[in-house]
């Protein structure tokens, strides 16, 4: 089996880069120090993957073609503070609990997200073809950072100063093994409007997990990204907001939260590839207006919408924010007919956000 679509190869981390740039200007000797390393090593990772080193392998994906319908297979690893890929061995699927949250926060997370896509949307893992799920924990020293590399998800386990373990937050775990989702799906680019709809989508449907796992209704979840994260010695509450991008954290090392909610306020950038960790608190904005506008369980209906646009074979790599809006009003018309209420909020959460579909 091949992927639908090639993704342009990318490292898709969850800590936006300006945060970690932050932290090695404002932060303290130590956590400068790891600032640095962990940027050094997420440079290093993209660079490989723009040679063509990290990509969805093939060979890889094949497996699931012996993976029972619908079947987890989890693989959990351990780096033991080495960069080496993938690790140890440490929890295959059906082994018991390990004294060790990483392990288990990250295979319990797996399950969860295979136990989403499957029951929600009928998709059997991230290729939809039972793709056995791996991830490597505590990679690296001190590192800040989570990623899907392509191939697996691999967790650091913070600096313990500013952030926690990066397993911690369940929706984490979502929005990355969602890049694998969008990967073989859709193939955006992850540069610009292209990749800031990548890391929306991955958002979207990272909150949509723990929304499950919680059966929280659209008007009882919090919307946060990465809530947990954060040690008692940031002034934040999460990596994101849906509800109200641009208020997540205000912290002395961190910075303020630089995500816009509206066009008007679309950030130029050539930075953070084109400010795909910034400009993505449009499109998730647009989601939670909404989810919360059609009401309920938000992966029923609104999440319903978003998953056939990704579906859609009309998007490209060089997929903006309009062509999705409109695709996604496409997608309402077909799942709930025109001028349906879902229709209707659809198109006028775009345009709360500053995009005008019809």
């Amino acid at each position: 089996m091949t992927p639908k679509h090639r993704c342009t190869p990318t490292h898709c981390t969850i800590l936006p880069p300006h945060i970690l740039r932050a932290v090695s200007r404002n932060g303290s000797d130590s956590q400068r120090e790891a600032a640095l390393r962990t940027i050094a090593q997420d440079t290093t990772f993209r660079a490989l993957r723009a040679a063509g080193g990290l990509s969805l392998d093939p060979a890889a994906l094949a497996q699931g073609a012996h993976v029972a319908a619908a079947a987890k297979k989890r693989t959990i690893y351990d780096a033991q503070g080495s960069e080496s890929l993938p690790g140890k061995l440490v929890r295959a699927e059906g082994a018991p609990k390990m004294k060790d949250a990483a392990v288990d926060e990250a295979y319990d997370g797996f399950g969860a997200t295979f136990d989403f896509y499957q029951d929600c949307y009928g998709r059997n893992s991230i290729d939809d073809e039972g793709l056995a799920l791996d991830g490597t924990v505590h990679y690296g020293r001190y590192y800040d950072n989570a990623f899907w590399d392509g191939r697996r998800m691999v967790f650091g386990d913070g600096d313990g100063q500013l952030f926690n373990r990066f397993t911690i937050s369940l929706d984490i775990i979502g929005h990355e093994l969602t890049h694998g989702v969008t990967q073989d799906e859709a193939g955006l680019a992850y540069l610009f409007q292209p990749g800031a709809l990548n890391e929306s989508i991955s958002d979207v449907f990272g909150s949509l997990v723990r929304q499950k796992v919680l059966k929280q209704t659209a008007s009882q979840a919090d919307w946060l990204i990465g809530a947990g994260l954060f040690t008692p010695n940031v002034q934040g509450q999460a990596l994101r907001s849906m509800k109200a991008p641009g208020t997540a954290y205000n912290d002395p090392v961190l910075g303020q939260d630089p995500q816009p909610a509206h066009m008007n306020n679309f950030v130029h950038t050539y930075e953070d590839n084109g400010g795909v960790h910034i400009n993505s608190g449009i499109p998730n904005h647009a989601f939670f207006l909404v989810a919360t506008g059609i009401g309920g369980y938000a992966w029923e209906r609104a999440g319903l919408i978003w998953y056939e646009t990704l579906r859609d074979s009309r998007i490209r790599q060089n997929t903006g924010f309009g062509r999705f809006a409109r695709l996604t009003l496409n997608a309402a018309d077909k799942l709930f007919g025109v001028g349906s209420a879902e229709h209707e909020i659809v198109q006028g959460a775009w345009a709360q956000v500053g995009i005008k579909v019809k």
